[in-house]
């Protein structure tokens, strides 16, 4: 097994999502995006508890490119101050070449 990072992010819409998903795929900084359901988050936020209806993406890439794929996300994203979290998990061998292939580093 390999291991590639798994990018967590979550948008105000689904058009937001869409567009940050292709601009990262595109620029090759993602392998592939998933956008998911629409979900709701509770947070604290400017002294109080909030809750808004979000959607969720993933994004897929090589461990060693998460930081960049990251810093892409939080420039195009439309919060303040967005969540962008990222995690690595085991693949198989060719998930893991496939997702080397496709993203270039900086």
């Amino acid at each position: 097994m390999s291991e590639i990072a798994i990018v967590y992010a979550t948008f105000p819409d689904r058009q937001s999502a869409d567009t940050v998903a292709h601009a990262v795929v595109r620029e090759r900084r993602a392998a592939c995006a998933n956008i998911l359901g629409e979900c709701m988050s509770v947070y604290h936020w400017e002294g109080s508890v909030q809750s808004e209806r979000e959607v969720a993406a993933l994004f897929k890439a090589p461990a060693d490119a998460a930081e960049q794929l990251r810093d892409r996300i939080v420039a195009l994203h439309p919060y303040d101050l967005p969540a962008v979290e990222s995690w690595t998990v085991s693949v198989n061998r060719a998930v893991a070449d496939w997702a080397d292939a496709a993203v270039v580093r900086d």
